[in-house]
Formats: structure tokens, C-alpha cells, sequence
């Protein structure tokens, strides 16, 4: 695909999580898809006629195994916040529909213990997971993520 064609798409609406445990650890997967290393927060779509808020909560459910019971919604980004993909990944992610997702971020308080996560789910999207202090963050998130996480965790700092 050109650079024009690829401007002229449009961003994919979509959800971020940010589950923070009660030590203020940050759950983070390496993507099963990804031989390199590639750490993200859970995310996904919004499905037509979804709100944002119950969207966030069934991808934490799909991605990580953690119910809506386990977590208590703190926080979410007054805004919608946009990411391009790298040119080469836009003809085969969505079948080249979209050039990146703009992301409703939510932050959420995990209430339960390290035996609810249960990242092999019905369609496993992480190979494994860990929890990262928010200061190492940034530089654990494949780059084209970064300036996202960056406002993400400005937008959350004072729950953090």
C-alpha cells in the first residue's frame, strides 16, 4: 500500500487496560503471535453497540481470564487516543482496513490474586504475563505503542 492510501484509512475504535495490582504493578503479556519481544496491556475492539467501559471489561476477561468481579474501574482517558501502525503491518492486520486503533484507555484496580489470571483462554492472545513497574513500561512496549503508553500512564499517574 502507498502512504496515501494508507492516510486515508481509518483508525480502528478500540480499548486499553491497565490492571494494576495492589502493589502498583502493571499487568503486561507477551503477545503468542510474536516471536520478538512484544509486552502490551490487554486491548481489543469495540464491538457495534458496545459502550467502551463494558468493551474494556469483556477483552480483560477474553485476554487475561480476570472477571469483571475481580477489578474495580478507577479511571478512563478523557480522550480517544490514536496509534499508527508501521506501514509494512497495514496490509495484514484487518485485512488492510485500518491504519492503527484510537484507544478509550481504562484503568483498573485488580482485587484478586496472581491464581485468576488465566491468560489460556479460548483464543490465547499472550504466551505469558508478568507484572512490570509502571517506570519500566515504555521501555518493554514495541515502539510504535510507546507515545500511547506514555499518555496513558500521564493520564493515570496520580492512581498509580
Amino acid at each position: 500500500m502507498t502512504p496515501e492510501e494508507i492516510a486515508a484509512l481509518p483508525y480502528r475504535p478500540c480499548v486499553g487496560v491497565m490492571l494494576v495490582n495492589a502493589d502498583g504493578l502493571v499487568f503486561v503479556g507477551q503477545r503468542i503471535d510474536n516471536k520478538e519481544t512484544a509486552w502490551q496491556m490487554p486491548q481489543g475492539g469495540v464491538d457495534t453497540g458496545e459502550e467502551p467501559r463494558d468493551a474494556a471489561l469483556r477483552e480483560l476477561e477474553e485476554e487475561t481470564g480476570v472477571s469483571a468481579e475481580k477489578v474495580t474501574v478507577e479511571a478512563e482517558t478523557e480522550d480517544w487516543l490514536p496509534y499508527d501502525l508501521p506501514p509494512e503491518l497495514v496490509p495484514k492486520l484487518w485485512g488492510g482496513t485500518y491504519r492503527g486503533q484510537t484507544q478509550k484507555w481504562f484503568l483498573l484496580r485488580f482485587n484478586g490474586d496472581d491464581s485468576d489470571v488465566r491468560i489460556e483462554t479460548k483464543h490465547p492472545e499472550f504466551s505469558h504475563w508478568r507484572w512490570l513497574s509502571p517506570d519500566d513500561l515504555l521501555t518493554s512496549i514495541v515502539p510504535f505503542k510507546r507515545a500511547v503508553y506514555a499518555t496513558v500512564l500521564e493520564a493515570f499517574q496520580d492512581r498509580l
